[in-house]
């Protein structure tokens, strides 16, 4: 589906953006005025599984993926000693779309040569580090992927009836090398989340001295941790879990010094029956996509616990160590405390930081003076706008403001717009708390690719969940209705 230049465009006076930037390790376009089949901005697990199965399709599609670090890392400040995917590895970049690709985690363990020892092991859930390097393999073998590279605008050009795609290189110390442009018929955006600080903590977390630091950047500020007197951790998610965990494996018996609170009424386990992971099936995907938009809005939170509670065998680890810290007497010095939120934060004499706590249910107030906070307070999804801005006035918005997503994952668009923008993990809004789950990642690139292609490269799957979502069969384009039409129900 490689095309050329359009002929009326062979004379067009050239943008400075246009001129081919200097060679870089990671690769560069050779022609950057022939317009790609497919440009996905953002090099994340998601975007990298959609470069693994496009580099599948038969015929080849002509892509190129732009990511501003220098090189592919996966949530790098959580890669702590013996942390495990909460998925099972056959989520990984493409097996659950064509587990004949090259590109599986079984054929990344084979070029290791550790197949016969992972077979042995046992492992369906792999340790988070083995995951990342899983990924990096991948980026580092894969064509088309340009690391060092940050796309700064995306706009839509009628005359050419492509997108323009704007972006810097840069020096290995971050700093501006060249310009480029590129055009391609569609764009993939999957930027990612970034972390989530509450309003509170924002002014202690942006200040330097005591040390407030987000769970994403634990591991680099782990040993200033160990070190503090007294350590508070906010958030019960698994971060929170595992960061806890970790810090009373580290810390001395009876000196311990953890406070761990949050705002849930509960330290709860994930929702991990066999029935309840049918909610991240592509089944459940397409009815939650179906719903009106004021019932999804209302049914996300209330599903926290589907991908927001701790993994049962955390919950254990954390218990039977708390145990272990009583086996010579007494109790550790740790404190878990669950309904509680963070009203307002301070500094104390520029050494520690005070918390204003407020217990929901009790109604009642207190404060807790620590020398060192770590935030487990989660993830939001990037916002769009500042590269959207281009296309803002052709992207048709719902009553919150938010982009629309149609099922192919596509915003929508104004029909003038012959291209299309494809997003991943920005749609939990559209289309469900699978948006960000790892088991869906190859399932969606194949959606995309599929839709891109306009044939089915990748053929999907007609029924994935022995659950049966709504009375109301909803048949998705290009995959019929799952199973027997129910029978409508009848008021005698």
């Amino acid at each position: 589906m490689t095309g050329s230049t359009p002929e009326q465009d062979t004379d067009r006076p050239r943008h400075p953006r246009d001129t081919p930037a200097s060679d870089h390790p990671h690769g560069q376009d050779p022609a950057p005025d022939r317009p790609h089949d497919l440009v996905g901005i953002g090099i994340g697990p998601f975007n990298l599984s959609l470069a693994a199965l496009a580099h599948g399709v038969p015929g080849g599609l002509s892509t190129a993926f732009y990511e501003q670090r220098p090189a592919f890392h996966w949530h790098p400040g959580l890669l702590i000693d013996g942390a495990t995917l909460q998925v099972p590895f056959l989520a990984d970049l493409v097996t659950l779309a064509d587990p004949a690709s090259p590109w599986t985690f079984l054929n990344y363990l084979k070029s290791r040569e550790r197949l016969f020892p992972f077979y042995f092991a046992e492992k369906f859930h792999i340790h988070r580090a083995e995951y990342d390097a899983y990924c990096r393999w991948a980026s580092e073998r894969l064509p088309g992927l340009h690391f060092g590279h940050q796309v700064d605008s995306v706009r839509w050009n009628p005359e050419r009836r492509l997108f323009e795609v704007d972006y810097t290189q840069l020096d290995p110390d971050g700093e501006t090398e060249a310009l480029g442009r590129t055009y391609t018929r569609n764009v993939v955006l999957g930027v990612g989340t970034e972390p989530y600080v509450p309003e509170p903590l924002r002014p202690l977390a942006d200040a330097p001295g005591v040390p407030v630091v987000h769970s994403a950047d634990y591991l680099a500020h782990r040993e200033t941790l160990l070190a503090a007197g007294h350590v508070t951790v906010v958030g019960s998610g698994q971060s929170g879990a595992e960061i806890f965990l970790d810090l009373l494996r580290a810390r001395p018996a009876g000196a311990e010094g953890i406070h761990w609170l949050t705002r849930t009424e509960a330290f709860a386990p994930m929702e991990y029956s066999k029935l309840g992971l049918e909610h991240f099936t592509p089944d459940y995907t397409r009815y939650f996509h179906a719903l009106p938009e004021q019932v999804r809005d209302g049914l996300v939170p209330r599903q926290w616990q589907l991908h927001k509670g701790i993994d049962d065998a955390t919950i254990t680890a954390i218990h039977d160590e708390l145990y272990r810290h009583t086996l010579h007497g007494g109790w550790p010095d740790a404190v878990l405390t669950p309904g509680v939120r963070v009203r307002t934060a301070g500094r104390v004499a520029t050494t520690r930081v005070e918390l204003h706590l407020e217990h929901v249910q009790q109604n009642a107030r207190t404060r807790l003076t620590t020398d060192a906070v770590v935030l487990a307070t989660g993830y939001r999804e990037r916002p769009l706008e500042r590269l959207l801005t281009g296309l803002d006035p052709y992207v048709r918005h719902d009553s919150a403001g938010r982009p629309r997503v149609d099922e192919h994952y596509r915003l929508v668009l104004d029909p003038s717009v012959t291209g299309a923008v494809h997003v991943q993990n920005a749609e939990r809004h559209t289309h469900g708390v699978g948006a960000p789950d790892l088991g869906l990642a190859a399932w969606r690139s194949a959606t995309i690719l599929n839709a891109i292609t306009g044939k089915e490269p990748y053929p999907l799957p007609r029924r994935t969940a022995f659950t049966s979502f709504g009375l109301e069969a909803r048949e998705a384009p290009g995959i019929p209705a799952q199973g027997r039409k129910l029978t409508p129900l009848v008021q005698h």
